[in-house]
């Protein structure tokens, strides 16, 4: 199983914008999310990378991209931002083997789940998804696909309480399961990459017993 060790940055980070500065400074290590796992229908594996880190209220994410085409078609949270240039957080906060779905496409639009599995997910309102700040290097507007090579960045502060089906005071030293993936079900070369291998014969995400291990300072 792999397996990350998360660091815990001291103080209150509250705009995701702030997160690339402050991860240089406290030497926050990036991770390649590179393992393709449906390689003989959907070999592209675009670079991607992110870095990851917690306080006492929140996670902390950075996001690194460099694909051939770039796509931000989701006008709305909670829409279909897989089908886009899509970097997506999945984690297990307790031992009750209930899961979260944090989806964000390159434009910072978001979608947020919770449930055992697939079938039984539970969508976040809009009061949770606001909760959460996002910073994206390309800006915040919807737009088709744009052909060409296209570096971008995400940044996310996901609070606790974005976690809606628990109630998380603390996370020190805690090990969790969890999972990173960048897709893009509708571009023009689809994709679907992992950090933590997946051996399942077609694409699934939803697949918690593929989860690595982060453990928290």
């Amino acid at each position: 199983m792999k397996k990350l060790n998360i660091k815990k940055l001291k103080g209150v980070l509250d705009d995701a914008c702030e997160i690339p500065a402050r991860f240089e400074l406290e030497g926050v290590d990036y991770h390649l999310v590179d393992c393709v796992n449906w390689a003989s229908e959907y070999p592209y594996a675009p670079h991607v990378e992110v870095a990851i880190a917690y306080t006492d209220e929140a996670f902390l994410l950075h996001w690194r991209v460099t694909e051939d085409s770039v796509r931000a078609a989701a006008v709305a949270d909670n829409g279909p931002v897989w089908e886009d240039s899509c970097v997506e957080f999945f984690i297990q906060p307790a031992h009750d083997g209930i899961y979260y779905n944090i989806e964000c496409n390159c434009a910072g639009t978001l979608l947020i789940g919770a449930g055992t599995g697939r079938h039984d997910r539970i969508r976040a309102t809009q009061d949770i998804l606001d909760r959460v700040s996002r910073w994206a290097s390309l800006g915040r507007t919807a737009f088709e696909e744009r052909m060409g090579t296209c570096s971008w960045q995400i940044a996310e502060v996901i609070p606790f309480s974005a976690f809606f089906q628990h109630e998380i005071k603390t996370l020190d030293g805690q090990s969790l399961r969890a999972n990173f993936y960048k897709c893009g079900d509708k571009l023009s070369r689809p994709h679907f990459l992992s950090w933590s291998p997946i051996s399942l014969p077609k694409p699934d995400f939803h697949c918690p017993a593929f989860f690595g291990e982060l453990c928290l300072e």
